[in-house]
């Protein structure tokens, strides 16, 4: 679980609230993950599918007046995995890493 956690979660409007964990292709030694904060998580596995995210690793869901929070990291990778299965192609490089590591999937090689 990252360290990271919103310091103050937004008060008054019923609003959920997502946050991608990225650690930008570094190790956890060299630089601890850094949040990126979206409104929709349809914005969320879009972000993901295009390469938005150099090293996405978590995705946790807050709500700012319910006050819950939640890891939907296993959820957003089995959509991705979902939308490229119904497409006929594969998880794009960018996002494998994730995928296979919260869904338990093994990418075939891909031959040139």
């Amino acid at each position: 679980m990252p360290n990271w956690l919103p310091a103050v979660v937004p008060y008054g409007a019923d609003q959920t609230l997502y946050l991608v964990f990225d650690s930008s292709g570094a190790s956890c030694s060299d630089c601890p993950e850094k949040g990126i904060e979206r409104d929709e998580l349809e914005t969320i596995i879009s972000d993901l599918l295009t390469g938005q995210f150099n090293g996405p690793v978590r995705v946790m869901a807050f709500n700012t007046l319910e006050h819950w929070i939640e890891d939907v990291t296993n959820q957003v990778a089995k959509e991705i995995q979902t939308r490229c299965d119904i497409d006929g192609v594969p998880v794009p490089e960018h996002a494998r890493d994730f995928v296979a590591s919260h869904t338990g999937a093994i990418q075939p090689l891909q031959l040139a």
